[in-house]
């Protein structure tokens, strides 16, 4: 059985003075996408160049299918990757270019046809590649990464340049190779594409892992116990509700924000609970449900390296 796994134990990397991985590890498993997230510096790009064997790390260990990259006699075969849309030459075509890479790894130009039609470029298969947008030149990319029809991919922020119908195709692409029993991983700055795509995340800050574990289980984290009410009696809602501990904040001329009642869990029907035994009418009581945009800020507050200054307010 082919090994479809990427592991990084202990990674450690200087350049110079400043310290880019401090013991970073973690492992990407077959069978689901692996968002690779966190603030700029943080050390996402030094993994994975290290992964493929761009980098040599000070310490520890980068392996994929058990072994180190450099040992595979024909790496496109074990892990494909994107790190870098514009590293084309760009007075070849298309399709020219994926054949030069297919020649180097002994594949045919069969495969080639194949990938092309996988990523939506058979249209422009005989184009010149430098005449492409950023966002069919992830397109390529892709093609590329796929040549080898690999167990592992690695893809470092594939949706840059994607228009909507390009976003969408890549989701559904990226969930597609998952569920082919490949180890997907994918670097993102968009949390709003990760949450509808990724399966788990591993979380960095300042060259290590924050945080290693599924989408759905860090929204819950940080979705508390936050229930939003919506009632035409926001005043009186509000005093049953401080009464029972809850504390309360008004987020608009019908709603409030309320937090601290939870029982087991149950949040939101704690909230139903209190408010029909005084009688207190509602609209609307429904637990909150933090995004992964906001649930990724929160745990990495303090990992933020480059953080700018607050934008100044507005002469009235």
């Amino acid at each position: 059985m082919i090994d479809a796994t990427i592991e990084v134990a202990g990674l450690r990397k200087r350049f110079g003075p400043a310290l880019a991985l401090d013991g970073m590890s973690f492992r990407v498993g077959p069978g689901r996408v692996t968002g690779f997230v966190g603030p700029n510096g943080a050390g996402k790009s030094t993994t994975m160049r290290v992964i493929l064997g761009l980098d040599f790390a000070d310490a520890g260990t980068a392996l994929v299918g058990g072994r180190p990259y450099r040992s595979w006699r024909r790496p496109l075969s074990r892990v494909g990757s994107l790190l870098d849309a514009g590293a084309l030459q760009p007075s070849r075509s298309a399709r020219g270019h994926l054949l030069w890479l297919a020649h180097s790894q002994g594949l045919s130009a069969r495969r080639v046809d194949e990938v092309i039609e996988q990523a939506g470029l058979a249209a422009v298969a005989r184009r010149r590649a430098g005449g492409f947008s950023l966002g069919m030149r992830q397109r390529l990319g892709i093609a590329a990464a796929l040549l080898g029809d690999p167990p592992v991919l690695m893809l470092d922020e594939p949706f840059n340049g994607m228009d909507p119908e390009g976003i969408v195709w890549m989701r559904g692409f990226l969930r597609s190779l998952a569920g082919q029993g490949r180890a997907v991983l994918v670097s993102s700055h968009l949390m709003s594409e990760l949450q509808d795509t990724a399966d788990h995340l591993v979380v960095v800050g300042r060259g290590r892992v924050i945080a290693d574990t599924s989408v759905a289980a860090l929204i819950a984290a940080s979705s508390g116990d936050q229930v939003t009410v919506r009632t035409t009696v926001g005043p009186a809602a509000a005093a049953v509700l401080e009464g029972a501990g809850a504390t309360v904040a008004v987020t608009g001329p019908d709603g409030l924000a309320v937090s601290g009642l939870a029982v087991s869990g149950l949040a939101a029907e704690r909230v139903v609970a209190v408010l029909g035994e005084h009688g207190v009418p509602f609209s609307e009581v429904s637990a909150h449900r933090a995004t992964l945009e906001e649930a990724y800020l929160e745990l990495t507050r303090d990992a933020v390296e480059f953080r700018a200054a607050a934008a100044p307010e507005a002469a009235r």
